[in-house]
């Protein structure tokens, strides 16, 4: 009995300091501050905006039927590559083949009455010769025939036209490219003209961004605009203004502008989402931008806490301009410094921080 107890109570104590080691490092887990950061870049440029973008086609075509009628067939699905001729949508053709049926008929009928007006002109005509009818006679069998043959030639375009729309029945891409969105489904009733999905050619692709009225003029001022991108995050190219909206979205109130790529990367895919920065006139001086959270003001002289082997130490910065919740840092920083950009009213010097 004393053996089983005295096992119990050492039992007891093992668990008793295990728990206490997990507790005390647990506490010194929570006492060493998890702080958001950032790499300092240097550069001789100015910055004055970012937009985020959207990789998008320079050629989109909306793609719709040119006869109404009900979607019984879907061959693409979004994202689809397609090449010319393919057929990517199937409306039913009931009664468009009945309409070329009544036209076909039509054909035949017009041709056997202009038939039978080319016999009648014929023998009237060798009547005339002998003297048995008049000439006026002969004139109306001569109408006669020319009508029939009017006949012929419009049923056989109302034929051609109906060929057509039977033809059309079938959406056919007109060009290789991507299928970007799909408007209808199977089922559905659609009319001339309703597009029913849009096409992306192959070809030069380019970004998107929405710019308020009060900074279009600021960018078309830019002397550099770079482009990165979330999905490739070494890559960065250069692009051009190739078109600005001239009239402002009903909604958001803002202007579409479409950015063209220099030199883009090959992996670069329809809906990236892209990151488009607006570089100012260059600067004598190299500078840098940083978020205004990571400014910790002390008195008159704006400090950062920048992280060196795991500790904050605080250190006094010449800032510049402000805008797009960034202020532009003239002295103080080096290329590649690692600062706290979050809770820095929190630190305190010498402290050990975890990124």
């Amino acid at each position: 009995m004393k053996k089983s107890l005295l096992n119990t109570i050492a039992f007891l104590s093992i668990i008793s300091i295990l728990v206490a080691g997990c507790s005390k490092a647990a506490t010194t887990t929570e006492d060493i501050p998890l702080v958001r950061t950032e790499t300092v870049k240097i550069n001789s440029y100015g910055q004055s905006a970012n937009y985020s973008g959207e990789v998008r086609g320079r050629y989109e075509t909306q793609l719709a039927f040119q006869v109404s009628g009900k979607v019984i067939k879907r061959n693409v699905d979004l994202g689809s590559k397609v090449s010319p001729g393919d057929a990517l949508m199937e409306i039913d053709a009931k009664d468009i083949q009945q309409n070329v049926n009544i036209s076909s008929a039509q054909v035949s009928s017009a041709q056997s009455q202009m038939q039978l007006a080319a016999t009648n002109l014929e023998r009237y005509r060798t009547l005339f010769e002998q003297g048995a009818i008049s000439r006026a006679q002969l004139d109306q069998y001569q109408n006669n025939y020319e009508v029939a043959q009017s006949a012929v030639r419009q049923s056989a375009a109302q034929y051609t036209q109906g060929s057509n729309q039977l033809g059309y029945s079938t959406l056919v891409a007109d060009s290789s490219g991507v299928v970007s969105s799909i408007g209808v489904e199977a089922g559905q009733v659609v009319g001339a003209g309703q597009t029913v999905l849009t096409l992306v050619k192959d070809g030069e692709r380019e970004i998107e961004i929405s710019v308020p009225e009060n900074r279009v003029d600021e960018l078309r001022k830019a002397k550099q605009i770079q482009v990165a991108f979330w999905a490739l995050p070494n890559v960065s190219v250069q692009g051009n203004i190739r078109e600005i909206s001239p009239i402002a979205d009903k909604v958001s109130r803002t202007y579409k502008v479409r950015i063209s790529l220099i030199n883009p990367p090959a992996d670069i895919n329809l809906g990236m989402t892209a990151n488009v920065m607006i570089v100012a006139q260059s600067s004598d001086q190299p500078v840098s931008f940083i978020p205004l959270s990571a400014i910790y003001q002390t008195g008159d002289i704006p400090h950062v806490w920048v992280i060196i082997n795991e500790v904050v130490t605080l250190r006094p910065i010449k800032v510049g301009s402000f805008g797009d919740n960034k202020v532009q840092v003239l002295e103080g920083l080096q290329d590649g410094d690692v600062i706290v950009t979050a809770g820095v009213q929190k630190l305190h010097e010498g402290e050990k921080v975890r990124k």
